[in-house]
């Protein structure tokens, strides 16, 4: 007895560019550039056209919609561990019509280390960030922030009741948070 192809619809994909008219390099590099160098859909739909690839700008945009996610996480198993210098952050941007507070922490080679969208910006939203980047990473043995006044109470309590000794500069405005383990 034949199954009907209706009934196979349920199993996933063998790869994750079946179905795709475009060979997989085309795509990847599609989606690289835009990420890569921040250009536009269109400009992208120009550069394909000088390889002799006519592609639309929109499929480039759903391209990019679609396989971001899978190469970030491609992407996640050649990472490094994390320096134990961080430069940590906090805007005010509009998420969805509403705003928010985006802290985020690098270190320093410029990595990534954790990104929270937070409606306050208090001690509560620090330590859910600091919390969250802590449980999945070593604590630094610096950090660097601007003077919001929240942070070193928040890292001395975090970080394993380390030393914490600050000092501003008058150039930047920008409080440097030394921590060592206390090991009397």
């Amino acid at each position: 007895m034949k199954s009907s192809p209706r009934s196979r619809s349920w199993l996933p994909a063998k790869s994750a560019f079946a179905g795709f008219r475009f060979p997989p390099k085309v795509i990847v590099v599609a989606v690289r550039w835009y990420l890569r160098y921040g250009l536009s859909y269109r400009d992208i739909e120009e550069l394909l056209v000088e390889w002799g690839v006519e592609v639309y700008h929109v499929t480039v945009f759903r391209w990019v919609q679609r396989f971001t996610p899978l190469l970030a996480d491609a992407a996640r198993a050649c990472r490094h561990s994390p320096g134990d210098r961080w430069f940590v952050d906090e805007t005010y941007v509009k998420v969805g019509g509403v705003w928010r507070y985006v802290y985020r922490a690098v270190d320093q080679h410029g990595q990534v280390i954790d990104v929270l969208v937070s409606t306050r910006r208090d001690a509560c939203a620090a330590r859910s960030f600091f919390g969250r980047a802590l449980s999945r990473f070593e604590a630094p043995t610096e950090v660097v922030t601007d003077a919001a006044a929240v942070y070193p109470a928040v890292l001395d309590d975090l970080v394993l009741k380390a030393c914490i000794t600050s000092s501003s500069t008058r150039t930047t405005g920008s409080r440097l948070i030394t921590a060592s383990s206390n090991t009397g």
